[in-house]
């Protein structure tokens, strides 16, 4: 499975606010290109994220559900993008001394992307989720700096 990890220098409870708030997702989600609608439980088990990926003019319709949530702990979705499959994404996060390590991880679930070996599945999913942590980084450390 493709694993990333980063060091995010604010406490847990703030990388959580960010995933939390499903209308933040395009801005560090490697791929997303526009939120459409977030239900209003969001991020309980069940809920959904309504949006949309790719590059304009090719942009598709899809959704993400919660799979499983424990507040401040850890996030499991199903990311749709068909039709070029499914994955399961997993954000865990840890508190430590300076801030919070973002563990994700990431596999194809469905779809072409199978067809793909793992080696060279991971390899390409490692380098979008590199990316996507980053931008999480990013979102978090500016939303909750001092001024």
């Amino acid at each position: 499975m493709g694993v990333v990890r980063r060091h995010v220098d604010a406490p847990v409870e703030d990388v959580w606010a960010t995933l939390a708030d499903g209308w933040l997702y395009p801005l560090f989600v490697t791929g997303a290109s526009r939120m459409r609608e977030v239900d209003d439980h969001w991020p309980e088990v069940g809920a959904e994220l309504h949006h949309s990926f790719g590059v304009w003019p090719a942009v598709l319709d899809d959704t993400t559900q919660v799979l499983e949530s424990v507040p401040r702990t850890m996030l499991r979705l199903v990311a749709r993008g068909r039709p070029g499959g499914e994955a399961t994404v997993t954000f865990v996060l840890h508190a430590t001394d300076h801030g919070t390590e973002v563990v994700l991880e990431e596999d194809v679930t469905s779809g072409p992307g199978l067809l793909v070996p793992k080696p060279l599945r991971d390899l390409a999913i490692r380098h979008r989720n590199l990316e996507t942590l980053q931008r999480l980084t990013y979102v978090v450390e500016r939303r909750t700096r001092p001024d």
